[in-house]
């Protein structure tokens, strides 16, 4: 009896084991279908997040994917009034012909050294402020300080370059100063030699502010328990900065700078359209504002069209070795 109790026992539990699992397995079948939604089902039921991308989505097909269409007269003969695609297939022509033009390479020169000098200056100035303002123990003149130096991005740059031209004329705040101190009157945009640091200081105090507020909500996301295991180990202020923050805030700086390095060849089209005048071409003149002038003052549609799609493969080229470099080195990167 010993013996039957003992075999039967465990086939009692194999029935019951088998029962359970045999209940089981249609409760995990109907789990895994759930799990594999159809693009159908997540819209029905995401409807509303869904409808939030409409108008992105719109605003980037209309003005800029449905657009690249027209790059197609880069290799045509374009007149206005006629083809929209142009009259005559010319090939690679108006790409030799910017080649060989000795000013679109000139204008090419300033766009690299306009681009170069707004990085270097413009990017790490919000990282240094963020900071700096993390250190700030007062919240009152921490939050003075941000609405002081964000102010400045909510403006159009129209107002931006009209404030620049009025305190930088001849008879101006600056000049006004200079005068006060003995010396005489600068025409600072008239110059060719100021133009680089009226652009980039004018950016930089535009700008600055603005990424500062994306960099302080980066450092709000460092658990404070490093910070107080750096203190026990003995780290001073500038070292918690350096081995903590720094590490931090890293994926927002790389991202940043990738996005900073995609636009290094679309610099301040309009602000330099507003600043600049014929005496400064020599060193104000970039790519941007030398394609307006050959395509919509010259009328040269299809010369402008090829050195637009030279400038953008060159952007292309730069974010995704930007991304490679950046995913293989700090491990971070846009995609």
């Amino acid at each position: 009896m010993s013996t039957t109790r003992t075999v039967d026992l465990p086939s009692e539990a194999a029935g019951a084991g088998g029962r359970t699992s045999a209940r089981t397995r249609p409760r995990g079948r109907k789990r895994g279908n759930q799990g594999r939604r159809t693009w159908r089902q997540s819209l029905r039921r995401d409807w509303q997040l869904y409808s939030l991308a409409v108008l992105p989505l719109t605003f980037f097909a209309v003005f800029r994917y449905l657009p690249m269409a027209g790059n197609v007269i880069a290799f045509r003969r374009f007149h206005p009034g006629g083809s929209m695609f142009g009259d005559q297939w010319v090939g690679m022509r108006y790409f030799r012909l910017f080649w060989h033009d000795p000013t679109f390479w000139h204008v090419f020169t300033n766009t690299l050294v306009i681009g170069l000098l707004t990085l270097v200056f413009c990017f790490p100035m919000p990282i240094v402020l963020a900071l700096l303002l993390n250190e700030v123990r007062s919240r009152k003149f921490k939050k003075l300080v941000q609405s002081i130096s964000y102010l400045p991005h909510f403006l159009s740059t129209v107002i931006v370059a009209g404030v620049v031209m009025q305190f930088l004329s001849a008879d101006g705040p600056v000049n006004q100063a200079l005068h006060h101190f003995g010396h005489s009157p600068v025409l600072f945009i008239q110059q060719p030699g100021w133009f680089r640091s009226i652009y980039v200081s004018s950016e930089l105090w535009q700008t600055v502010g603005w990424g500062t507020i994306l960099y302080l909500a980066a450092l709000t996301s460092i658990d404070d328990n490093l910070y107080e295991a750096a203190r026990i180990d003995g780290a001073n202020r500038w070292k918690q900065t350096w081995h903590v923050t720094l590490p931090g805030i890293r994926p927002t700086m790389v991202t940043l700078l990738i996005l900073n390095i995609g636009t290094f060849m679309a610099v301040g089209f309009e602000k330099i359209l507003l600043l600049y005048n014929p005496l400064t071409y020599p060193t104000a003149d970039v790519v941007s504002t030398y394609l307006y002038r050959m395509g919509v003052v010259s009328n040269n549609f299809s010369y402008a069209a090829a050195i637009g799609l030279f400038e953008s493969l060159i952007g292309l080229v730069l974010i995704v070795s930007a991304n490679r470099i950046s995913r293989r080195t700090v491990g971070t990167s846009l995609w």
